[in-house]
């Protein structure tokens, strides 16, 4: 399982089963189209002369470490920079919060079960509120949502070398962590050490700060340069990392996992942890001096003074819960809610609005993936016939009211990488006894397909009772197909430990994306047949192997297009991912006191009620007038305008 915390598109993009949607029953799936960046980014160039030179200097990991802790990485002195650097910055693209928006007030949001862990690395460390603790960590740069160019996050200006693997960074000489320590470039340098660690106990991370990143380069506190294995396509998507607090993480030993396991880290963003309580919720309270609070792309952002996440085990039960305001925003992703539980005295009654907001992000891969090491996949005919046996078309009509669309393979909606051509497998039950007559297959006397003894039966595991009514009609005509599908609902928490630890056969979930589709996580065979990884198929084939090393590398864009597009016919033919549903937007309801911009989100916006995140989260704010007028009105019972908006700024 992954996180780089190389930039925030990354962020989501090689981080294990981005949860959000799936556990708290949000289906929706961000779809669009992107188009291929040129190898410098659009933005504005400025000449500056390079910063003096530091005297040359090793790196430390803060404290003495232990004798157990394993050694920094070395940080490489440079008494000099390049001569020929061009400084690049960007304080010229549009602004997107509003500058209505105030301070103050409460935010309340419902998760469905507590973390098993605040560290962001290592066991039981990926579910889905990993996200707000990395949403209040700051990377080097950013990526504006609507242009896509290259913005300022903690570096204030950035050059790319002609090496095309070297990048270099200036710090915001302001930039603090959240104890008030200063940030400096030696942050990034132990980015490295931290991440390439075994006593973190996450091998992917420490294979990819190892086979991705060759060093970071310290020149003085507020100047470094990131510097990757090999040149790179996209290299600010790669070299614009994270940094770890090292005066914080005093030696990493074999104790770090239990030691740390409710630390609360410092953080470079908007908020921190301030009050938690297992089981039950967890506080983040707004800086009040947030060093970074009046640049522009973070001015009249993270607005709310305390976002506090309470544990509501089930969807329906959150749905009641925010009728009655103890929860502040809610998902109308699923039809039903939107156009049936919708029609309820608060939202007829304005007391509550309603919004649709389309974006135009790539879509995300909602389906079913099997378990390759499940003796009944191995065989391709086999995972064919599964996927002709599912009947997503059903679920769109009869479950989504026809709200949904059909999702063709797991790369769609990234312009020209994306292959148009590949169609997902259609429900057909000719196919399916096609492909089971020819493997020797028969129909036992209940009608499912038997051999040698072996029934076509399969679990499916899933964390979230919103998905039921979907798998439901799924497993009905499955049956009608001969395969029988054992809807296996469990805890969020439960559910997510048992795909960690690769002990699924079926699981019913959804990825997160990035601007370029990535496809190591998912598929190479160094992260198949082993537990905490994002191949949870276990695809281990040499041909996709070596058209997935290629891709890594390659610097043409045209034939990092096609490396793309045969990687994705090769998915399809492999077949051990069953496609089903997107949508081009998000649907919310929300108290009438909280308030959007103009233009409620972004285009790149997964949600318009994400408190952190520094990309898209933290535009709304609280209205003190509208919330007293609101009570007023719900007291007196007096009937305000019902609102419904629809916004169709970014509509693909």
């Amino acid at each position: 399982m992954k996180h780089t915390s190389c930039h925030k598109s990354n962020r989501s993009m090689l981080f294990i089963i981005y949860l959000i949607v799936c556990i708290l029953g949000a289906a929706a799936c961000g779809e669009g189209e992107k188009t291929s960046a040129p190898e410098a980014p659009k933005v504005a160039a400025q000449k500056a002369p390079p910063p003096a030179p530091a005297p040359e200097k090793k790196a430390t990991i803060g404290e003495k470490p232990s004798p157990a802790s394993e050694k920094p990485v070395p940080e490489s002195p440079a008494p000099v920079l390049p001569d020929d650097i061009e400084w690049l910055t960007n304080d010229t693209d549009p602004v997107y919060a509003s500058p209505r928006a105030d301070k103050g007030g409460t935010f309340r949001v419902a998760i469905q079960s507590f973390p098993l862990t605040f560290r962001t690395v290592g066991p039981d460390s990926n579910s889905s509120f990993r996200s707000a603790i990395l949403g209040n960590q700051l990377s080097l740069i950013g990526i504006h949502p609507n242009t896509e160019n290259i913005v300022p996050e903690l570096a204030t200006h950035w050059a790319f070398g002609p090496d095309k693997k070297t990048m270099y960074f200036k710090l915001n000489k302001n930039a603090r962590w959240s104890d008030g320590t200063p940030l400096t470039a030696h942050d990034f340098a132990y980015t490295l050490s931290f991440m390439r660690s075994k006593h973190i106990i996450a091998p992917w991370y420490n294979d990819y700060y190892s086979r991705e990143l060759d060093q970071v380069i310290v020149y003085d506190d507020h100047t470094l340069a990131v510097v990757a294995k090999l040149a790179k396509p996209d290299l600010h998507m790669r070299a614009g990392i994270s940094p770890t607090p090292r005066h914080f993480y005093t030696g990493l030993d074999k104790d770090f996992i239990k030691k740390f396991n409710w630390q609360i880290v410092p953080n470079t963003g908007p908020y921190q942890i301030s009050d938690f309580k297992k089981g039950r919720y967890v506080t983040f309270k707004r800086k009040k001096d947030w060093w970074a609070q009046d640049l522009r792309y973070f001015r009249h952002r993270f607005n709310v003074d305390r976002v506090k996440y309470t544990v509501v085990r089930d969807y329906n039960l959150e749905w009641e819960h925010f009728k009655k305001g103890e929860v502040d925003a809610f998902s109308m992703t699923l039809p039903q809610f939107w156009h049936v539980k919708s029609k309820t005295p608060n939202i007829e009654n304005g007391y509550i609005h309603r919004i649709w907001f389309y974006n135009d992000s790539p879509r995300s891969p909602m389906g079913l993936w099997l378990n390759m090491d499940n003796p009944l996949f191995k065989d391709p005919a086999v995972r064919y016939a599964f996927a002709h046996a599912i009947n997503v078309e059903k679920v769109i009509e009869k479950v989504l009211w026809n709200d949904f669309e059909r999702l063709d393979h797991a790369f769609v909606g990234y312009g020209p990488y994306s292959d148009t051509t590949i169609r997902a497998r259609q429900y057909d039950l000719a196919m399916v006894e096609q492909y089971m007559k020819e493997g020797g297959w028969e129909r036992g006397p209940d009608g499912i397909w038997i051999k040698n003894g072996i029934r076509f039966s399969t679990g499916v595991t899933y964390g979230s009772d919103t998905h039921t009514r979907k798998l439901i009609v799924m497993k009905e005509e499955a049956k009608k197909a001969g395969v029988e599908l054992k809807l296996q609902l469990m805890d969020p928490s439960t559910w997510f430990k048992k795909i960690a630890e690769n002990k699924h056969e079926v699981v019913w979930l959804r990825f997160g994306g990035g601007l370029r589709p990535s496809y190591w996580q998912f598929y190479h065979s160094a992260n198949a047949h082993k537990p905490n990884t994002n191949n949870i198929t276990n695809t281990d084939d040499p041909e996709m192997d070596k058209m997935i090393d290629q891709y890594r590398i390659e610097l043409d864009v045209d034939e990092r297009i096609r490396l793309s597009k045969a990687i994705q016919q090769k998915a399809h033919e492999i077949g051990a991912f069953v496609p089903t549903t997107t949508i081009p937007y998000v649907r919310s309801a929300f108290w009438r006191w909280w308030r959007l911009p103009n233009i409620p989100g972004t285009k790149l916006s997964g949600g318009l009620f994400a408190p952190f995140d520094s990309m898209t989260g933290g535009l709304f704010w609280y209205d003190a007038a509208l919330h007293r007028e609101t009570e007023n009105a719900r007291k007196k019972r007096t009937k305000l305008e019902p609102v419904t908006i629809v916004n169709e700024t970014y509509r693909p």
